[in-house]
Parts: structure tokens; sequence; C-alpha cells
């Protein structure tokens, strides 16, 4: 087996084995997601991955658009969730705009995978990315956020985690979405900030996060969005990556 090869199988094991060992998180995960989608609800798994999340909705009896532009984790969801017929797998990138667009793959640790270089650029600065190596590149289809609605319907929730192009994601939106999670890093907390300002232009939206696979909240009611900024930019650049959720004000609860 050649070392591309290599590199790649280590690189699938690193995300199938934390992302799917782990029986004990299944429950927690599928509770914490029943408090957005349901029984015939639609959700959009934007960055899906490995399908941990898709597992979840599906679970809850919820119709998920797959989202994925990385040819071996699309692999994987075929073979994972290619015969659901309540699965449809979206082989492509998101962003502001359709076209095209270059996605920078971390071989060893495919989660990192982006196609946005300056976002690589900034984390070099954390040292829990000073082993990581984007060593390809690939072209890869990018649509938007729009268009994934016009072609499937409007999503009950949308999850996010593209590895630095969530505001570029959230431009190619026009409209308020019910609710939706986009990632966090507090070394670079002002890209969440960006995102958040983003959706207070789309609409009127309350905000919480949840810091690293705890699927617990970190703060104790829906906050508005001048205090999920402060909240984002007041985290040492040493905390642990999480989620920033967001609900339309009207349905905001906690």
């Amino acid at each position: 087996m050649s070392g591309e090869l290599v590199g790649r199988a280590r690189g699938l094991a690193r995300s199938l084995v934390p992302s799917y060992a782990a029986f004990w998180r299944r429950r927690r995960m599928t509770a914490f997601y029943g408090q957005f989608v349901g029984p015939g609800d639609l959700a959009f798994d934007v960055g899906s991955h490995v399908g941990t999340r898709l597992r979840a909705f599906r679970t809850l009896g919820t119709r998920v658009v797959a989202v994925e532009p990385q040819p071996d984790l699309v692999a994987v969801l075929r073979r994972l969730y290619g015969r659901d017929p309540l699965v449809t797998v979206e082989t492509c990138a998101v962003g502001a705009r359709t076209g095209t667009a270059t996605l920078q793959i971390a071989t060893r640790t495919p989660t990192v995978s982006t196609v946005a270089p300056s976002w690589i650029d900034e984390v070099r600065s954390d040292p829990r990315f000073t082993a990581v190596r984007w060593d390809q590149e690939l072209t890869v289809p990018l649509t938007t956020l729009d268009s994934l609605v016009e072609r499937h319907g409007e999503p009950r929730f949308c999850k996010i985690d593209v590895e630095g192009s969530e505001l570029d994601v959230l431009l190619g939106l026009s409209r308020p979405l019910p609710a939706l999670s986009f990632e966090y890093l507090a070394v670079v907390s002002h890209r969440a900030a960006a995102c958040v300002e983003r959706l207070a232009e789309l609409g009127s939206y309350r905000f919480t996060y949840s810091p690293l696979e705890t699927l617990r909240w970190a703060t104790d009611r829906w906050l508005d969005a001048e205090e999920i900024v402060a909240e984002l930019r007041a985290l040492p650049r040493s905390a642990p990556p999480g989620d920033v959720y967001a609900v339309r004000a009207d349905t905001a609860r906690l």
C-alpha cells in the first residue's frame, strides 16, 4: 500500500473511530438535537464529515441533506446511508456563490480540510494545529444554501461545520432559517462574531453556545447578538472549540 493510501486510511480511522465508537454519547446527542427537529422535519448537515450528526437526525426521524466535498468521506456516507431514502448526499462545498472552490485537504486529519486558506494561516498560531499538514488540493463544486433550499426545501435546522468558511456559507443565504449552528474556534473568534452579525442582518435571532462535544449549553438563557459576541470574544485562546446555536427570536426557548 502506498504512503498516500496509508495516510488516507489513517485519516479516515481518526474520523470514524471517535465518531462511532462512543456509544454512550448517541442517546445524549439524539436528545440534544431533538430540541430542534423531529419526525418529518428537514435538516441540512453542511460539512457532514462521516455523518455523526446525520445519524442523530435520522434516529429522530428527520429527513437529511448531507453536504460533504471530500471524496473519501462521501464514500463513507454513501456506504453508511446510501440506501436510506430519507438521506440525500450532496457532493460539494457550500459558499457565498455557485461555481467551484479549491479544497485544501489534510489527509491525516480530514476533519480540518477547508476551502478557506486564510483560516489555515490564522489557526497555525494554535498549538493544536501545529502538526496538521494540508497536503493536497482538489477542485470541488460550490453551491449555496439558497440553492439547496430551492432544491430540497427549507430546513428546520441547519448544521454548519466547514472549517473557517462559515461566513461564506451564510452569505449564500437570503432568508432567516428557523434554527442553525456553526462552529467557533476561540483563536479566531472574530470569524464567529462575523457570522452572528450576518445572521442579525437576516432576521431577529437569539444565540447560545455549546463547548466541544459536551452537548450542554454554556449559558442559562438565549442571548442577543451583542451578548453572544461578548461571550465568544471573552474566551481564552486555549478554550476548546464548539458550536454557536441560533434560533429565530419567535422560537427561542432555553
